[in-house]
């Protein structure tokens, strides 16, 4: 435990690295990282680096500073799921660092900076949205490194031009991401929380760099939308008046829809929801007054959240990152104080949290040869080495709880994680099809060998364009049917557009069916009763040509 304390960073970044770098590859690749990767990749073999496209038509909804550093590793690692996933795994490795700089900065503890960390690190919706490398981690890692600036900049009056720059540089990369999301989900909550627990003082003498900052920042955030709006100002037009209807009229949830937001710190729901009670845990935290501040930060992100009448759950991911630091006010407490302090009533859900932890280890043989033994030939080796890994894990948090030694049972439950993602992770692929690579193999190399020009007749799913490699022409779209040029042609079409599509083209074309496509990858299982099927990503090809 001395070596880990000494070496906190270090500590960070192993961690990082097996939690969010292994098995890349085991997933499918999903509809939102399909968008994603496909503008980048269109960045790479059309040039439009400014005037974002997906599909070949204009993507302005996004900006695209994280489509510009994905494109970067597709040119470093190639243009493959796996490559392009990376970048989105070191950022929230990075995301962790930061925090620990923020916390060691706000409580001049390196230990409960690092638990902070790892507490970020291994929640549950942090690891979800990375493997669904979303645009959401960039943009709330940058916005965290600004907010580290503007930290030190309310705090000190030493280097103010340099931290206001440096704020007004990462605010404004954050910006870049994802618009203003982050400026209000946690950059105007850490304002207000601060305001109230630390007061601001002393910035009449900071009205220079605090008006350097706002001008910094306004620059590097907008530049990008005044150039599209110049250069494309039709289509910029239309996509930020949909853009904005969706707020109020698309995924639409009740007010108390994040009431429940700390279940998404995963294995620490329990000790998150007690680091909320704020009476219980005030006169018990090391700094009262940061708790207050994290608390009140946390809060103000979910209440802000709560008001937009657009909710999903992923929007709650930046709320994860002030949760952590107050989680870790408990966890620093209960590391301190179990031995000597909790009453036996308090100790009640700290047994329960991580012998529940425990038990999953101890049980997890057992549970995953019922449910996958059918599945599990082609992994054994996988299976048996994460049983063994888990269950010694399970058996160890018994005999430290038993013992009281809750900092081992912390780092052990670090140790729970990074297993999972290790040696249990590949599991996952025995609930695929082992067809669906050779379906999507098929799938590419038919279309691609067409030497006549391949079209879409309505919608064409992100993943599908993916796989094919290019863009494919839309006939049928939002604004009537258009039907293509060529006298020869193939179509990709829909189960659900099938009649209207041989409706249209049966009188003057003649309509050869050469193949069907199903790329979904989720098979069922007797005792999961598990099946995900979704015609979406299902199209029949079509040769047509024009009749004489």
């Amino acid at each position: 435990m001395k070596w880990i304390e000494e070496h906190p960073v270090k500590i960070i970044f192993l961690s990082g690295l097996f939690i969010f770098m292994f098995h890349l590859n085991v997933l499918p690749i999903t509809i939102m990282e399909a968008r994603n990767f496909i503008t980048a990749r269109e960045m790479l073999d059309d040039g439009n680096w400014l005037l974002t496209t997906m599909n070949g038509l204009p993507r302005y909804e996004k900006p695209p500073l994280p489509s510009w550093i994905t494109a970067i590793f597709g040119i470093i690692l190639g243009k493959n799921t796996w490559g392009l996933r990376v970048p989105t795994m070191l950022i929230a490795i990075i995301l962790a660092w930061i925090t620990y700089l923020f916390s060691f900065k706000l409580l001049q503890n390196k230990k409960h900076a690092l638990i902070n960390a790892l507490i970020l690190m291994t929640s549950f919706y942090i690891i979800t949205i990375t493997n669904e490398a979303p645009w959401d981690i960039y943009t709330h890692t940058f916005m965290l490194a600004g907010i580290y600036f503007l930290f030190h900049f309310f705090e000190s009056h030493d280097k103010q031009w340099k931290n206001s720059l440096w704020a007004a540089f990462f605010i404004g990369l954050s910006f870049m991401s994802k618009g203003p999301v982050s400026m209000y989900v946690i950059l105007l909550p850490f304002l207000i929380a601060y305001g109230i627990t630390y007061t601001y003082s002393g910035f009449r003498k900071k009205i220079l760099p605090l008006t350097l900052f706002l001008i910094t920042t306004i620059a590097i955030s907008l530049w990008w939308y005044i150039y599209i709006r110049l250069a494309d100002p039709e289509t910029f037009l239309a996509i930020t008046k949909k853009e904005a209807g969706n707020w109020n009229s698309y995924n639409i949830r009740p007010f108390y829809y994040y009431w429940s937001f700390f279940t998404q710190s995963g294995i620490w729901t329990l000790p998150a929801f007690i680091s909320l009670l704020y009476p219980y845990l005030k006169n018990r935290v090391s700094n009262k007054r940061a708790y207050l501040f994290s608390l009140l930060w946390t809060l103000i992100s979910v209440f802000l959240l709560s008001v937009i009448p657009e909710k999903k759950s992923r929007y709650l991911a930046p709320v994860l990152i002030p949760l952590a630091i107050n989680l870790g006010f408990y966890i620093e407490y209960a590391i301190r104080a179990f031995k000597t302090q909790f009453s036996k009533a308090e100790k009640i859900p700290v047994y329960f949290n991580f012998g529940l932890i425990s038990f999953i280890g101890l049980a997890f043989p057992f549970v995953v040869y019922f449910f996958l033994k059918e599945e599990i030939h082609d992994f054994w080796v996988y299976y048996l080495l994460s049983s063994l890994v888990l269950f010694s894990i399970g058996i160890s948090l018994i005999i430290t709880l038993r013992k009281q030694q809750i900092e081992h049972v912390f780092f052990l439950t670090i140790a729970f994680v990074i297993a999972i993602k290790v040696c249990a992770f590949p599991l996952f692929k025995t609930l695929q099809k082992k067809e669906v690579s050779a379906n999507i193999t098929f799938f590419s190399k038919t279309l691609q060998s067409k030497l006549d020009p391949v079209y879409s007749y309505g919608r064409i799913e992100p993943e599908m364009i993916w796989h094919y490699g290019k863009s494919i022409p839309v006939i049928k779209n939002e604004s009537g049917i258009s039907i293509p040029k060529e006298t020869s042609f193939f179509v990709l079409v829909g189960f659900n557009d099938e009649n209207e599509f041989k409706r249209i083209f049966d009188a003057e074309y003649d309509i050869i069916h050469e193949a069907s496509f199903d790329i979904n990858s989720n098979k069922i299982n007797k005792r999961l009763k598990q099946q995900q099927f979704a015609s979406r990503l299902t199209r029949n090809l079509y040769f047509i040509k024009k009749l004489p």
